[in-house]
This record gives C-alpha cells, sequence and structure tokens, in this order.
C-alpha cells in the first residue's frame, strides 16, 4: 500500500479498510476476483465494522444495567413465560404501532431480563432506546424541579425511540413527581412504546401514584395499545 492511498483511507476514516486492505489485495489476486467483486468484498467489510461500532455505542448510551438476550434467556427455568409470545414481539412490530409492554411479576421472574432483550434487539435495528429504574427516574425528575430543567428530561425521553422503566413499584413520591410522569406518558401516547416492569397490578397505581383522576387517565393511555404479560413463575434467582 503506498502512501498516498494509506493517507485517503485514513482522511476518509475507513479504518477497517486500511485494515484488511493488503491481505484482501492478497486473496484477490489468488482467486482472480474482479473488481467489482474486489470493492464489494471491502465495502462489506467496512460497513459491517461500522454498524457494529454504532451498536456498541447505541448499547452504551442505553445504558444496560444487564447482560440479557433473549437467546440467553432461561426458558427452561421460566414456565411463566410463553416464548413464542416474547419471540413475536422480538419482531418489533410493536415500535412502529407505538405499542406498549407491561411485564407484571414478583421480583426476580424475569421481568427485567425480558424487557432488556427486547431493548438490545431494537438498538440491534438502529433504534435509541433506554433502560432506566424508576426510582433513577422519579430521582431525576425531583431534582429537576430545583433547577427548572424538567421540560429538558422530557424532551430527551420523549426523543427515544424506545424507554424501558424498570422496577416501577411502591416508591415514595411526591405530586410534582407524578405531575412529571404523566406528563412524559401523555407525550409518548401513541408516538413511542415504553416498556414497564412492575410487581404491581393495574389497581395498585393508585396507591403510589395518588391523584386518582389522572392515574385513571394514565392508565387509559398506556393500556389502549398494550401488551400485558404476567409472570406467575418461579424466581430466577433461587438455587438451580
Amino acid at each position: 500500500m503506498d502512501d498516498d492511498l494509506q493517507q485517503l483511507l485514513i482522511n476518509l476514516k475507513l479504518k477497517k479498510i486500511l485494515e484488511i486492505l493488503p491481505d484482501t489485495l492478497e486473496r484477490a489476486e489468488e482467486e482472480g476476483s474482479s473488481y467489482t467483486e474486489l470493492l464489494s468484498r471491502l465495502l462489506r467489510e467496512e460497513y459491517q465494522e461500522r454498524e457494529m461500532r454504532y451498536l456498541g455505542h447505541r448499547i452504551r448510551r442505553a445504558q444496560l444495567t444487564e447482560p440479557w438476550t433473549l437467546e440467553s434467556f432461561p426458558w427452561d427455568r421460566q414456565p411463566g413465560v410463553k416464548r413464542a409470545v416474547i419471540e413475536e414481539l422480538a419482531l418489533l412490530s410493536f415500535i412502529e404501532r407505538a405499542s406498549n409492554i407491561v411485564f407484571i411479576g414478583e421480583t426476580g421472574t424475569g421481568k427485567t431480563g425480558l424487557s432488556v432483550g427486547l431493548l438490545r434487539k431494537a438498538l440491534e435495528r438502529g433504534k435509541r432506546g433506554q433502560f432506566m429504574k424508576a426510582q433513577d427516574l422519579f430521582d431525576d425528575m425531583y431534582a429537576s424541579l430545583a433547577d427548572r430543567s424538567s421540560r429538558k428530561l422530557l424532551n430527551r425521553l420523549d426523543k427515544l425511540d424506545f424507554l424501558v422503566l424498570d422496577e416501577m413499584g411502591y416508591l415514595n413520591l411526591r405530586p410534582e413527581q407524578s405531575n412529571i410522569f404523566f406528563k412524559l406518558m401523555e407525550e409518548r401516547y401513541g408516538r413511542k412504546p415504553t416498556i414497564i416492569t412492575t410487581n404491581l397490578r393495574y389497581e395498585d397505581w393508585y396507591g403510589f401514584l395518588g391523584q386518582k383522576e389522572m392515574v385513571g387517565a394514565l392508565l387509559d393511555r398506556l393500556r389502549h395499545r398494550c401488551t400485558t404479560i404476567e409472570i406467575n413463575g418461579p424466581s430466577l434467582r433461587g438455587p438451580e
């Protein structure tokens, strides 16, 4: 490889082609590949390498706290989940429909793992998403009241193609936090899907969110387009 070609590849940020070009040229010469085949091979490798980098960036920004994937989920240990239902959701048509998903079940039954697995599928398809513990979300909402950045927080979350809120449960909330949460769900309604994992049935949401009328309106929107999956199975954290 001459210096001019090397510098061009550096300037164009074609890192993968720069790495594989000598070996690829040698292989093409041995196989008698056409110029078109050679170019296609180089560009395909560059594209795949770039897509992997972008995926890694999306995964880091999504703040995934668990290494779960749907392929690694212990289906045989959780009879309370119908695998066919999850695999249908993994086709991601619910994202285009802006349809929500709510996992209801006791601690350790795999709610977080399934939500993370679906989020990873979305990230692999180029979607922007984020995983958040519900407590962290409400803490951020409370902090935003102090510096008047609630609108900025809502705008950031509203732009996400896919939002996962994990462990929605009995939290000590101020009315202001509940109000911001209602606003978030209202703005995402009909536009962007949200996954919520919780150990609470819908009728119990009134207890921790308060404001009966607003909770009723929230649940109407949340459940309008929604797949609710109740996991009645054993904890996956027990002895194997």
